[in-house]
């Protein structure tokens, strides 16, 4: 099974809510990185952690199959 079979395959119901933490958690991140106002540096640097965490999250999530 290549990547993109993985990829289109139904995810087990554990990892689609995984999935979905992570995207909120990219999401969240995306916000206040761009946020228009000064925001302290380690606040930006911990969103910056957290879009990597959730965007590998989100990946790693979406490829998970079951084993028939």
């Amino acid at each position: 099974m290549n990547l993109l079979e993985r990829a289109v395959s139904p995810t087990p119901t554990f990892f689609q809510k995984l999935r979905n933490i992570g995207l909120v958690l990219a999401a969240i991140s995306a916000a206040i990185v761009s946020a228009p106002v000064a925001i302290p540096a380690i606040i930006t640097t911990i969103a910056g952690y957290l879009a990597v965490a959730g965007t590998v999250l989100s990946g790693v999530s979406q490829i998970t199959t079951t084993q028939d």
